[in-house]
């Protein structure tokens, strides 16, 4: 689940216009509970994925079904993210016919809609369900609630570890038992481990910043303590000393290794599931990806000898944190079945519904009220291997959560990627670039709140 997807400049003007309609006319009033109704309800469904995840989600709601014979689900396949960034859920509450349910994995832009008035706050439904809120982790309040009230409600994630390789540690004289837990470590096994040939060519590197989830701009900006956005004051603070460390740190591998030699090694490196990944391959010794990438080293590269670990931080960061990459429901501003669709919601996030999931790509259930069927636990509860011991510590821990809760938040990924391009590849002082993009952003969010 990558979080830069974009809300495109037409989607946003449609969610604009959707939220003054459904607030001024005929939806404005939220619908009734149907729970009181005789008979059969039908709720509708809107889900983003394909292949196996469908099959699987398909699986879910047969199960819900089943066991909830007065609901039924019309489920809708609408790619890439539930409708949001091509603008056809926005036209769909706009035009009082929305699904009474949406799950995207695109979690900034969820937060995005609930911002502008387009979704149903959820907690009353909640305490009509007798939810109890003590069952999600606790780190992913401030993605579901906006301004003070439930808007999303979180059904699995994913979290971003340091992926090393422990024969290539033996063989560096590296201890595989203590991976780098500060940058500066980082940098030292990094240097320890790239190979480079006497006439210059690289032949392995240890570790390239910017590479898989490392691309992703809010990863390394998390980890170094940067603070982007503050929902509550409206403040942007892209310019901080934070952010400016870690693009000059992004920078000095560049200037050390070479930008155009790096970007000729890294040009024939293979995508996540292929044989070709430089982990695979040897080419990289260490890397930053999230959980599911456990999954792919067990199809295609079952005989590499790997550990993960927390990604290291420097001083003063957040050292044991991770960004989540979410899967949240929603529902729509002015959907007929809302407490029939949340109830599927919560039903359907329970670790005994998503333990076949969880057993291939080693997610988190944000809500564990149950882990029945994870193969992870043994029968007392306990968390028996050493991946996904990782994989929960991270998803616990009070320092993790979900950056860039704003309207802008797919803008600015592209301008800190951007800014980041420029440092690496030309040398550039992050600083002035960073305080523009800054001021840009805060004008289209408006001005900060005292």
């Amino acid at each position: 689940m990558r979080l830069n997807r974009k809300l495109s400049a037409v989607g946003m003007a449609a969610l604009t216009l959707g939220a003054i309609a459904v607030g001024c006319g005929q939806g404005a009033t939220s619908p009734a509970s149907s729970s009181g109704h005789q008979g059969t309800v039908q709720i509708t469904y809107w889900y983003p994925w394909g292949g196996d995840s469908e099959k699987w989600d398909k699986w879910r709601i047969a199960k819900f079904q089943k066991e909830n014979k007065n609901i039924k689900i019309n489920a809708v396949y609408v790619p890439p993210d539930g409708g949001i960034s091509n603008g056809k859920l926005l036209a769909a509450i706009a035009g009082h016919n929305p699904p009474d349910l949406v799950i995207t994995n695109d979690p900034q832009a969820g937060y995005a809609l609930a911002a502008k008035g387009a979704l149903e706050p959820l907690d009353s439904y909640l305490k009509q369900l007798h939810f109890n809120e003590a069952d999600l982790i606790p780190s992913f309040q401030s993605l579901m609630k906006y301004d003070g009230q439930t808007y999303l409600f979180p059904e699995d994630t994913n979290v971003e570890m340091l992926y090393y390789n422990v024969d290539l540690f033996k063989q560096a004289g590296l201890d595989p038992n203590k991976p780098p837990r500060t940058i500066a470590e980082l940098d030292a096994d990094a240097e320890k481990l790239t190979k480079i040939s006497s006439s210059g060519t690289i032949q392995r590197m240890g570790f390239i910043p910017w590479i898989d989830d490392g691309d992703n701009p809010f990863v390394w900006s998390w980890t170094f303590g940067a603070n982007l956005y503050n929902p509550k004051t409206n403040r942007m603070d892209l310019d901080s000393t934070q952010m400016v460390d870690m693009m000059n740190w992004m920078g000095s591998y560049a200037k050390k290794y070479n930008p155009e030699k790096l970007k000729s090694f890294t040009s024939g490196f293979g995508g996540a599931f292929t044989p070709d990944h430089p982990f695979f391959t040897g080419k990289v010794a260490m890397t930053v990806s999230g959980n599911w990438f456990s999954n792919a080293l067990r199809i295609y590269a079952p005989n590499v000898h790997y550990k993960v670990a927390p990604l290291p931080a420097p001083p003063g960061g957040r050292a044991d944190s991770t960004i989540f990459g979410t899967n949240v429901f929603m529902i729509p501003k002015g959907a007929k079945h809302p407490l029939e669709a949340l109830k599927f919601a919560i039903w359907g996030s329970q670790g005994n519904i998503l333990a076949s999931d969880i057993n291939t790509w080693r997610s988190v259930a944000v809500n564990q009220s149950s882990t029945k069927g994870i193969k992870f636990y043994n029968s007392n509860g306990q968390i028996t291997d050493p991946i996904y011991k990782t994989v929960m510590k991270l998803a616990e821990s009070p320092k993790s959560g979900t950056p860039a809760l704003t309207s802008v938040a797919s803008e600015m990924s592209n301008g800190l990627t951007s800014i980041r391009d420029k440092v690496i590849y030309n040398h550039a002082d992050p600083g002035p670039l960073l305080k523009a993009l800054q001021d840009k952003l805060q004008s289209e969010v408006g001005p900060p709140k005292s």
